[in-house]
């Protein structure tokens, strides 16, 4: 019933659906990449160096003569890549520490939280940076690198939401019963946790992507000759006016990447979270009427009432 309504506000939404369908685009064409007419992303021509975008090529070359339009793919392969492998990462780490700092109390809970202030003292941005410059720049050390500002976010969101659950009924009657805290924190606790997480793990792919833009941009992420979005941005700023079409396809990329991300994220939030889905509800109800009788309603705030002149 909750992933029917789920799909439903998905499909109805028309923005909703065309997101849904770009994103869907952007994950095929990434995973087929390899298996499509496009030049190697790595080959060089002085000949065809810094051409506009033609049939030939369709989104230009670069300063190498590289065809953007196949680094853009493969970009998009990367950019995938670091936003899936940040959030299975960070929700993993972040989602035992949080169930271990909001279930058991006392210096466990202390213990991790006291990590995770630390660590959100720092922008994430920062953190990121000082972890590939220890750790080296390729894909995996990116992926951690951005996961190590993450990773406490998701820490302080889930223990929120556990200690709103750990008190209610059903869990105090599983203890009573004598359930074990594993299988109370899997069964009941945790099941009833999956829906806000799901949709912080929605949230954070565009934040991983523009983080992994931005890291590459500055020469801090997977560097040449692999082509990623902001490395591409990187080195067409050089050129931007004479060749805008260097910065401008990978800039378009991730903006459009991003953005659906987020609108399908929002969608998400809205189906799953009870708070936000009811807060549209009108506030005037119909009773049921008797046959024959007129149809009453029940309103949530008091009428007004005519005053009646003083004479």
């Amino acid at each position: 019933m909750k992933f029917g309504r789920l799909g439903r506000a998905l499909i109805n939404n028309v923005p909703i659906t065309l997101c849904v369908t770009f994103i869907a685009l952007v994950i095929l064409l990434a995973l087929c990449v390899p298996l499509l007419p496009v030049p190697d992303p790595t080959s060089q021509s002085v000949l065809f160096r810094l051409k506009p975008p033609s049939p030939e090529h369709i989104l230009g070359t670069d300063r190498l003569g590289r065809d953007i339009l196949s680094r853009v793919l493969w970009g998009a392969r990367i950019s995938l890549l670091v936003g899936v492998g940040v959030v299975a990462l960070s929700g993993l780490l972040g989602t035992l520490f949080g169930v271990l700092a909001g279930y058991f109390k006392g210096w466990v809970s202390e213990l991790v939280m006291r990590i995770t202030d630390v660590f959100l003292a720092f922008p994430a941005l920062i953190l990121a940076m000082v972890t590939v410059t220890i750790l080296g720049s390729n894909l995996l050390t990116v992926v951690l690198a951005i996961s190590v500002g993450v990773i406490p976010r998701f820490t302080r969101f889930t223990r929120g939401t556990i200690l709103s659950i750990r008190e209610r009924e059903y869990v105090e009657a599983a203890r009573a019963v004598g359930a074990s805290a594993p299988r109370v924190i899997w069964s009941h606790v945790l099941l009833n946790a999956v829906d806000p997480i799901i949709v912080l793990c929605t949230l954070q792919i565009p934040t991983a992507i523009l983080t992994e833009a931005l890291l590459s941009f500055l020469g801090l992420g997977v560097t040449e000759p692999t082509p990623t979005w902001g490395n591409m941005i990187n080195s067409g700023q050089i050129v931007l006016r004479e060749a805008p079409w260097l910065t401008f396809f990978p800039g378009l990329a991730i903006v459009l990447t991003v953005l659906a991300f987020n609108l399908v994220g929002d969608a998400i939030r809205d189906a799953l979270d009870p708070a936000v889905r009811d807060a549209g509800a009108p506030s005037v109800a119909a009773d049921p009427a008797l046959p024959g009788q007129p149809t009453r309603t029940t309103e949530t705030s008091h009428p007004q009432r005519e005053l009646t002149p003083v004479v």
